[in-house]
């Protein structure tokens, strides 16, 4: 067929899906009470494996940053950035959870507001303000960027470094060895296909329902299933437009639009709201993530025992980690030429102060309409659970409301679609023989159709519980992902420092070198002589005083020809 895939990787990978689409469609209750259980199961007896494993995950990268390693270039030692810093972070910004700040970012601060974590705290109060923002910050910060900046670094390292395929299954080479070509090998990879579409088709599912409710506040827009349906085709278009253009001309363009889109979003909230109290807000929302950073980083729920922790935190943690080789991959593609200090600062910093600013900016001016203003935040999004409307009922506070929310709508559009266009050129890579992704169109295309087919099927097939079913099986899919991540800290740790030790050194054999015990001889004693008299046996020299008559000793005889 002209194809350069992996046989196996492709053809299992998608005869896995096909499986899966379709027993959903025909068995949906006993695929959604096994995956239910299991990741219910999952969330209640590991929620501290990931809970801590995030935050290892985290110590690990900012030591490997400060660490003799950081030097170390992500390719070849001449290697220089491809891209420029801001098309960077753009890129991989619109592809990591851009698409989650328009989601959440009113919805989460609003319901944290409305519901605080711990009981001890009154509801809608300005400790729960601080609360609500301390566990938002926690959620999509330094923690959410760990999960994807330690596969990337990973990847990005093995792959430009090493010369190992654009694989999951190359980050276990220090293990594996040439197995990572074998069973054992495709295995990893065909897992991470799979984590992969059915992620971006949960988070298409997502998408399709906030721009449908959307489209339903500005227009009219009926929310039901064939609008949908038309939404995710709509997207889906959009994005094979995209992935067939290539990384350069179609994801890097809609990216520069898109994080333009969404900075004048936020500064237009940023200048017709209450300008003063949101930047004085913005800076001290700052102190409060640090305040809260350490004590949610272990915080396990163990005395109160409510499950909130288990709602929220432990499933934003098994979903992302769904996500990490996709994400992974997509930026280790687009940041080759870098330092790992440059990358690890790059990947974990400037993405979680644009996150800090824009939850300030959105979250504290929902506290201000709550608060302050006319209200209506927690009955659409807490009483009426209308999450993906939140933010168009948020808008609504604003001048130009239709014309701000068209411009939203659009910036949820191109989220989606960079997002979807990513995940197919990342997939394409796992399940295809090339290193860079250089593959016929084709290939691309047929991913970026194929999770739009698994997003618009699980809606027609069971509606928003299909979404839900869907998010549940990613939760399981995601807990091998969390135990490798462990053997990625030792596989990456183990290759760097072979890096950082000369090769000679490294690989000189310890040498034992065994010296011979040598006695001194013996020195005869000398019997003391009496008062002007020699010793018996010894020589008679005579040593004159110092300065007594035959001190003057002609030197010897020196040639002074030369």
């Amino acid at each position: 067929m002209g194809l350069r895939t992996d046989p196996v990787i492709f053809s299992v990978s998608v005869a896995l899906t096909v499986l899966f689409v379709g027993a959903s469609i025909v068995f949906t209750a006993p695929v959604d009470a096994l995956f239910g259980t299991m990741s219910a199961w999952i969330i209640t007896n590991l929620g501290w494996f990931y809970i801590l494993g995030v935050t290892t995950f985290l110590i690990f990268l900012v030591w490997i940053c400060f660490s003799r390693y950081g030097r170390l270039r992500l390719g070849r030692d001449q290697d220089r950035p491809e891209y420029s810093r801001l098309t960077w972070f753009a890129m991989l910004f619109a592809a990591g959870i851009g698409t989650i700040l328009m989601f959440w970012g009113v919805a989460e601060p609003i319901s944290h507001f409305a519901n605080p974590p711990q009981n001890n705290v009154e509801p809608q109060s300005v400790p729960a303000a601080q609360q609500a923002m301390g566990y938002t910050l926690y959620h999509f910060g330094l923690h959410t960027w760990t999960i994807f900046c330690l596969p990337a670094l990973c990847f990005a390292y093995f792959v430009y470094r090493r010369g190992l395929p654009m694989r999951v299954s190359s980050i276990f080479h220090p293990f594996l060895g040439d197995r990572i070509h074998g069973p054992l090998g495709r295995a990893i990879d065909i897992l991470a296909v799979l984590g992969t579409v059915f992620g971006v088709a949960v988070s298409l599912g997502l998408g399709t329902l906030q721009i449908n409710s959307g489209l339903t506040a500005l227009f009219g827009v009926e929310f039901s299933k064939p609008v949908q349906v038309l939404l995710i085709a709509v997207t889906t278009a959009l994005a094979t437009t995209s992935v067939a253009l290539g990384l350069d001309r179609g994801i890097k363009r809609l990216s520069d639009l898109n994080i333009a889109l969404a900075v004048g979003l936020l500064l237009f909230v940023l200048a017709t709201g209450s300008t003063l109290y949101l930047v004085r807000g913005s800076i001290e929302m700052v102190g409060v993530y640090l305040n809260w950073l350490v004590p949610l980083a272990f915080w396990n729920d163990t005395f109160g025992d409510t499950g909130w922790q288990g709602d929220w935190t432990v499933f934003y943690w098994a979903w992302t980690i769904t996500w990490a080789p996709f994400v992974g991959i997509f930026i280790a593609r687009i940041s080759r030429g870098r330092t790992i200090r440059e990358f690890v600062l790059g990947v974990l910093g400037l993405p979680t102060a644009f996150t800090l600013v824009w939850f300030s900016v959105f979250g504290l001016s929902a506290f201000d309409i709550e608060l302050n203003g006319p209200g209506g935040l927690v009955q659409t999004v807490v009483v009426e659970e209308d999450i993906p409307g939140a933010l168009f009922a948020f808008l609504d506070n604003f001048p130009f409301a239709s014309v701000v929310s068209a411009v939203s709508v659009l910036i949820v559009i191109i989220f989606f679609t960079t997002s979807a266009d990513s995940a197919a050129l990342v997939v394409d890579m796992l399940s295809s023989r090339t290193q860079e992704g250089t593959t016929p169109v084709r290939q691309r295309v047929f991913w970026a159709v194929t999770s739009g087919v698994v997003a618009a099927t699980l809606i027609t097939a069971t509606g928003r519980s299909g979404l839900d079913a869907l998010s549940e099986v990613v939760t399981v899919i995601g807990l091998p992902f969390f135990a490798m991540g462990f053997l990625m800290m030792v596989a990456l740790l183990r290759s760097l420092n072979d890096d950082t030790v000369p090769e000679a050194v490294h690989h000189l054999p310890t040498l034992r070198v065994h010296l011979p015990r040598r006695r001194m001889p013996r020195i005869p004693r000398i019997p003391r002589p009496a008062d002007g008299e020699p010793a018996p046996g010894s020589p008679r020299w005579i040593i004159p005083r110092p300065g007594g008559p035959g001190t003057e000793r002609p030197g010897p005889e020196r040639d002074h020809s030369e």
